[in-house]
């Protein structure tokens, strides 16, 4: 009876990917764990102290100490740019795809055909020379005018107007006639779909030409009331996926926090739309009590959010929770589970812009008896989800090598791979 657990700190990157003076100059120079520990210098987090942040760390001012018994490693992105989406698709185990970016202008007609094909009622809404799509009086297609622009769709709904089984089947149409990163299927009960019209803005590109139209999604209250999500990716195929895989040879699998909006879990629990720390924390450890087997992933948004803030100071305010949090999971561990605790990409709060930074990664493991081993530099995120299906000896996802070989000396490993 073993558990494999990972905790990701979103947004929490320990350095600028050696690329990013090519694809995001913008990112020189990010380094979001060192810059929040040199700004609180005399402030301590114990649990990552202990599984060994401060040794990937060595040059921060910080009054942690590096750790003599930790086991640790460093992951790069293996995706473009630094998305939380593919981020965790690739922790999944998924081979990440170049991104499309392709202003919704120019996909609109194939989205707009298709859904007359399947007798939607649709029509175009324009801001300035660019359409959006009004679909049954009650959804809104359009760029997401929040990531990185011209690589997500959303589809913002008026839940009080047509139902999610809907509003997803309609999202699925859509997603099979563009190639662009990510769609956004989304909705809330906000009484009256003109909110969602009458939160439609244009962006300009680069040259500031009107080129990206969509919803100013927290001007339409969908956020405040009942709200759902799902996430559908571009070349993600969730049959090729740790949860999937691990369902497959019998193991049960949580999912806690956005990792469960984002990462398809069909066969296992996935606590959506939970965002405090605080409780995610408590859905995991709920589940710790219960159960002594299984694949257990919480994602800590909040540290993203206090990122995109630019607020250090609730993002340490988070990591302290966080941290407590890691402390009461590693209390509950036996013998034969295994923690990882890591992150998805950065979001520096110094860097002077409110995006994700593009990042290396943190590899912190911890099990009771296993000390001292370094897994190295590790070249995708997806050698955690390999690591994971190795630990149960279930089948490779398509992407990423197994680390569990490096551990393989402490024999409380259940893996294939363990001497």
């Amino acid at each position: 009876m073993s558990r494999f657990i990972i905790v990701v700190l979103d947004g929490f990157g320990i350095g600028a990917m050696e690329d990013v003076a090519k694809v995001r100059p913008q990112d020189i120079g990010a380094n979001t764990a060192s810059k929040l520990l040199n700004h609180f210098p005399l402030k301590r987090l114990p649990s990552l102290e202990r599984l060994g942040l401060i040794n990937l760390l060595p040059a921060t001012q910080s009054i942690m100490q590096p750790s003599s018994y930790a086991n640790v490693g460093i992951a790069l992105l293996a995706h473009e740019g630094g998305d939380t989406f593919m981020g965790h698709q690739e922790i999944m185990g998924t081979r990440p795809k170049s991104p499309l970016r392709v202003p919704f202008n120019r996909s609109i007609d194939a989205i707009e055909t298709i859904l007359r094909s399947h007798h939607y009622h649709v029509e175009r809404v324009y801001r300035q020379d660019l359409a959006a799509l009004y679909v049954n009086n009650a959804v809104v297609i359009a760029d997401n005018l929040e990531a990185d622009l011209g690589q997500v769709y959303n589809l913002s709904a008026n839940l009080d107007a047509i139902s999610f089984n809907e509003l997803e089947q309609m999202g699925r149409w859509v997603r099979s006639v563009n190639q662009v990163g990510r769609n956004i299927v989304f909705g809330g009960h906000i009484g009256s779909s003109q909110k969602l019209i009458d939160a439609l803005e244009v962006k300009g590109n680069s040259e500031g030409l009107a080129t990206y139209i969509g919803v100013n999604t927290p001007d339409t209250g969908v956020y405040e009331n009942r709200f759902k999500v799902i996430h559908l990716g571009y070349g993600v195929d969730e049959t090729t996926q740790a949860p999937y895989l691990l369902k497959q040879h019998d193991i049960n699998t949580y999912l806690y926090g956005k990792v469960a909006d984002i990462v398809q879990n069909r066969s296992g629990v996935s606590y959506t739309s939970v965002v405090d720390t605080e409780r995610v924390f408590q859905l995991l450890l709920s589940d710790l009590n219960q159960h002594k087997t299984g694949f257990f992933c919480a994602n800590v948004q909040e540290t993203d959010l206090s990122g995109h803030q630019q607020d250090p100071r609730m993002y340490w305010r988070i990591l302290e929770r966080a941290d407590r949090g890691l402390q009461a999971v590693m209390d509950k561990m036996t013998q034969q589970d295994l923690l990882i605790v890591m992150a998805d990409h950065g979001n520096d709060p110094f860097i002077g812009h409110t995006k994700h930074t593009r990042e290396q990664v943190p590899l912190l493991i911890y099990q009771p008896a296993l000390v001292k081993k370094s897994i190295g530099l590790r070249q995708t995120l997806a050698d955690v989800g390999a690591s994971a299906c190795d630990f149960f000896s279930a089948t490779n996802p398509e992407y990423g090598q197994s680390f569990l070989a490096t551990l393989k000396s402490e024999p409380c490993l259940h893996s294939k791979t363990t001497v």
